[in-house]
C-alpha cells in the first residue's frame, strides 16, 4: 500500500497540486490523468522517488517491491532482451550474477562453496529457476518472440525495445506497479494481453495513459489531476467523465443559484438599510450575504481543441485500387503481394502486430517510399493528404508556428493562419513560437491543422494518437468520425478505431498481403467490412486469425 499525506508540489509560481491526501492499496489499478502538464509523469516519479516534493510525506508499507516502467529506451543497448527483463528485479539479477560469478572460478574455495549454497537457497526463494520462461512468457505477451529475446537491446527497432521495457517492468512479481504510458508502441493484440496481466495482477497498479479503452478495462479507480488536486473517482474512465461533467454541471448551477440570491440580498438592503422598521431585517441579510460563497468555478487546465475537416471537392466512386505490392526493409518483407481497393465511404483501420508493414504501405501511396513490385491508383478526383508517424523533419525549420503553417495555405493571411493555429489551441503569443522547441503533442496538433487547411478529401494517418492527451484525442477522435471523405489509419487506441473504422484490415505475420488462405493454408491478411468491436467477436475471424498465429 501507498500512502500520500498533504503532498504539494509546484514549480516556480505554478502550483501542480497541494496537499494532497490519497491511499494505493492492492487489487486496484489507479488511472491518474489530467491534461498535458498537469504532472501526471511527476507524480510517478514523486511516487518512485525520482523527484522530489515541497511537502507531505509518501509511505510504502515495509517489504513492498516497487517496479517502475523505464523510460530510457538506450539504457540497456548491451544486454540482451531476456537479460533486460530480468533486470526488473534487481534482488534476482544481483543473486545470479553472483552465482555465474562463482562457478565461474577456477580456484573454488571452501568458502565459497558455502556461499553457493546460500546462493541456491535464496536463487531459489526469489525465483530464479522459472526466470527465464516468466520472462519468455511475458515477452511473448507482448510480440517479441525467442529469436527477438536473444537479440541485444541494440539490435531492436524501437517499438520492441518499449516492449522488453514493460516487460521489465511487470516482471518477478512485483507488490507495486508504477506504469507511464504502458499502451505506446503496443498493437491492438498486446493492448489486450497487457489488460488481462493487469486484471489478473493481486497488486496495486498506478498507470498514467491516454487510452481510453485501456483505462475503462483496467481501472478500479481515476485519480484526476486539475485544479491543483488530485481527486479520486471509483470507477473506470467512462464513470469519471459522467461523474466530473455532472459535478461541473451542478457546480455552475449553484453559483448561479448563489448570484441570484446575492442580487436579491443586495437589493433588500440597499433598499432598507436607512429604514429605522427594517434595519433589523437589512441586518440579518447582511450577514447571510457574507456566507453566500460567491467564488468563480475555477479554470480547469483541461483544453479541447477544434478538429473538423472539410473536402474542397467531393470524392467519386473511384478512391484507390491497391495491386500486389511488395516491400522489404534490411532483409525482411513488410509487404507481399498485398491488394486492396479503398471504396467511397470507407474509413478502414490498418491493425495487426506488423507496424513497418502498416508504415510502409502508407509511404507507398502517398509517394514518400517506392514499392518493389505491384503498383496502385489512386481515382481523379481523389486528393490526400497524409500524416506520418517520423514528422520531426516538418519541425527542423528556425520559423514561427504562423510561417510555418503558411507553407501549407492558398491564404496567406495572418489573421486567417491564427484561426487555425487558435483551433489547436495555439493562440495569442503562442502563435509565435519556434517550431524546432514543440512538444510532442504541439507537433501533432501543428500537422492536423496542416490537414485541416488542405482540404483533402482522403485522410491517411499513421499512428496519430501518439503524443495526445485525452482531450486532444477526443476531438480528433469527434473529427474523422463526423468526415465525409475516405479515412485510411493506423492506431494502437481500441476505442478510437472502433469509433472511426467502417471497415478493418488486418495485416498478419509471414507473408503480409497475399490473398485469404484457402484449404486450410494460413491467412496474410483479413478484411473485413464492420467496426473493429464486431471484427474482434466475429468466429471467422478468429479462426483466421488463429491459423495465422499459430
Amino acid at each position: 500500500m501507498i500512502t500520500v499525506t498533504d503532498l504539494s508540489l509546484g514549480f516556480k509560481e505554478r502550483a501542480l497540486f497541494k496537499n494532497v491526501n490519497l491511499k494505493f492499496t492492492p487489487g486496484n489499478c489507479y488511472g491518474i490523468i489530467g491534461a498535458n502538464g498537469a504532472g501526471k509523469s511527476t507524480f510517478l516519479k514523486v511516487l518512485c522517488g525520482e523527484s522530489e516534493f515541497d511537502k507531505g510525506e509518501i509511505s510504502i508499507a515495509k517489504d513492498m517491491r516497487l517496479s517502475v516502467l523505464k523510460q530510457d529506451h538506450f539504457a540497456f543497448e548491451q544486454f540482451p532482451a531476456l537479460e533486460t527483463v530480468i533486470m526488473g528485479y534487481p534482488k534476482l539479477y544481483g543473486i545470479m550474477k553472483e552465482r555465474e560469478a562463482l562457478y565461474a572460478k577456477e580456484d573454488f574455495s571452501e568458502e565459497d562453496g558455502l556461499r553457493a549454497g546460500e546462493l541456491e537457497a535464496d536463487f531459489a526463494g526469489a525465483g530464479g529457476w522459472e526466470a527465464e520462461s516468466e520472462a519468455g512468457r511475458i515477452l511473448a505477451g507482448l510480440g517479441i518472440g525467442e529469436e527477438e529475446a536473444a537479440q541485444k537491446m541494440s539490435e531492436l527497432d524501437e517499438s520492441k525495445k518499449v516492449r522488453v521495457l514493460l516487460a521489465q517492468a511487470l516482471f518477478g512479481s512485483p507488490d507495486i506497479l508504477l506504469l507511464d504510458e504502458p499502451t505506446n508502441g503496443l498493437d491492438l493484440e498486446s493492448v489486450a494481453w497487457l489488460e488481462e496481466f493487469i486484471i489478473d495482477f493481486p497488486g496495486t497498479v498506478i498507470a498514467v495513459s491516454h487510452d481510453r479503452h485501456f483505462l475503462n478495462s483496467v481501472c478500479t479507480c481515476i485519480c484526476d489531476i486539475d485544479y491543483a488536486k488530485i481527486t479520486p473517482y471509483s470507477g473506470n474512465y467512462d464513470f469519471w467523465y459522467e461523474m466530473s461533467h455532472i459535478l461541473q454541471r451542478q457546480a455552475r448551477e449553484q453559483l448561479k443559484k448563489n448570484e441570484d440570491k446575492a442580487k436579491e440580498l443586495k437589493e433588500f438592503i440597499m433598499r432598507f438599510s436607512s429604514n429605522a422598521s427594517k434595519a433589523r431585517q437589512a441586518t440579518s441579510r447582511k450577514k447571510v450575504l457574507e456566507k453566500l460563497d460567491l467564488e468563480n468555478i475555477p479554470v480547469t487546465s483541461r483544453k479541447f481543441p477544434y478538429v473538423g475537416f472539410k473536402s474542397e471537392r467531393e470524392i467519386g466512386n473511384n478512391v484507390l485500387r491497391v495491386e500486389k505490392l511488395g516491400f522489404s526493409s534490411e532483409g525482411r518483407k513488410l509487404l507481399n503481394e498485398f491488394s486492396f481497393t479503398v471504396n467511397r465511404g470507407d474509413k478502414i483501420a490498418f491493425v495487426g502486430i506488423e507496424g513497418a508493414s502498416k508504415t510502409a504501405l502508407f509511404d507507398i501511396i502517398c509517394g514518400e517510399a517506392k514499392a518493389e513490385s505491384g503498383d496502385f491508383y489512386w481515382g481523379q478526383t481523389a486528393s490526400f493528404s497524409y500524416f506520418p508517424k517520423e514528422n520531426a523533419s516538418f519541425f527542423d525549420l528556425d520559423l514561427s508556428l504562423v510561417d510555418w503553417l503558411k507553407q501549407y495555405s492558398a491564404n496567406q493571411d495572418e489573421t486567417y493562419i491564427r484561426s487555425f493555429l487558435g483551433r489547436m489551441l495555439f493562440s495569442g503569443e503562442e502563435a509565435l513560437k519556434p517550431v524546432n522547441v514543440l512538444s510532442g503533442g504541439e507537433k501533432v496538433r501543428c500537422l492536423l491543422a496542416k490537414m485541416m487547411l488542405c482540404g483533402a478529401n482522403v485522410l491517411i494517418l499513421d499512428e496519430p494518437t501518439s503524443h495526445l492527451d485525452l482531450e486532444a484525442i477526443t476531438a480528433l477522435n469527434n473529427g474523422l468520425a463526423a468526415f465525409g471523405g475516405v479515412v485510411l489509419f493506423n492506431s494502437g487506441d481500441q476505442q478510437f478505431v472502433n469509433s472511426v473504422a467502417n471497415r478493418i484490415i488486418e495485416i498478419l505475420p509471414q507473408g503480409e498481403g497475399a490473398a485469404p488462405p484457402k484449404d486450410g493454408q494460413r491467412a496474410s491478411f483479413i478484411d473485413r467490412n464492420m467496426p473493429f468491436g464486431e471484427y474482434v467477436k466475429d468466429a471467422s475471424v478468429k479462426e483466421l486469425r488463429a491459423a495465422a498465429y499459430g
